[in-house]
């Protein structure tokens, strides 16, 4: 849904998807995407999230075709090994048990990716740091459809979170991993 032409596209994803895919190809086994599932219909969810479904009533399932809420082929080829954690918010912390996980194997250290940068990323990243997870931010492989929240949020990452929050581009990820 963010991929192809829909109210959600961005423009960038076919930029910034060889990078994701790279990395995520380094090391399938150690990968886990995170995929949004809208909500079923409009007014579904609670609080906010009801009349956020109602102003993307496209968006809901309802209205979008199934292979929409898909993996892009590009990454959906790498499940398994690879992982998929669906959620329902911006935030992969969220009733997923994703923390669990990670905990259970002893990682202490993502690589982050994706889309967009200024809403999902933003919730993955802030909610890894308050979980005490070093985050890694693959630069080249984020994307947004708002150009000025994209690099609004990457100055913040590196001017209020340094110490939490590193940011590389996927060539120098991949050679620390070597």
């Amino acid at each position: 849904m963010f991929a192809e032409p829909t109210d959600w596209q961005t423009t960038w994803m076919p930029r910034v998807l060889p990078h994701v895919r790279r990395i995520a190809e380094a090391h399938p086994e150690r990968t886990i995407f995170t995929r949004f599932i809208p909500a079923a219909r409009p007014g579904e969810g609670r609080g906010t999230w009801a009349t956020y479904s109602e102003r993307w009533a496209d968006m809901t399932r309802e209205r979008l075709a199934p292979e929409m809420i898909d993996l892009v082929p590009e990454l959906a080829r790498l499940v398994p090994p690879a992982e998929v954690v669906d959620k329902t918010v911006y935030s992969p912390w969220l009733e997923t048990g994703l923390d669990a996980r990670l905990q259970a194997r002893g990682v202490d250290t993502l690589i982050v990716t994706g889309a967009e940068t200024d809403v999902c990323v933003l919730a993955a990243v802030l909610g890894g740091v308050d979980l005490g997870y070093r985050i890694v931010l693959a630069t080249d492989g984020l994307c947004s459809s708002c150009d000025e929240a994209h690099d609004a949020l990457l100055l913040m990452y590196r001017m209020r979170y340094g110490h939490q929050v590193e940011t590389m581009t996927t060539a120098e990820i991949l050679d620390r991993w070597r």
